[in-house]
């Protein structure tokens, strides 16, 4: 029987298996981007497959925090297109 990976929704602060869970990374470059995979190298913050997740993270601005630097609305809009 295999280990199911899990992770922590930063906005819920809720344990999910990571095939759950959507990552915004921000790359060595500064880059900000979706990793719908989870393999992208850099620093990354995990969200829960969820539209009212998505809008608190956007509302509170969570993820600036948590990746230090500014999340352009696009980021956003791509999450939700993923759900």
């Amino acid at each position: 029987m295999r280990k199911i990976p899990m992770r922590k929704c930063v906005i819920t602060n809720e344990r999910f298996p990571k095939n759950e869970l959507i990552r915004v990374v921000r790359t060595p470059e500064g880059e900000i981007v979706v990793d719908p995979t989870g393999r992208k190298n850099g620093h990354g913050a995990y969200l829960r497959k969820d539209l009212e997740v998505i809008a608190a993270a956007r509302k509170k601005k969570t993820l600036n925090r948590i990746l230090e630097t500014e999340i352009p609305d696009s980021v956003y809009d791509e999450l939700e297109k993923l759900i």
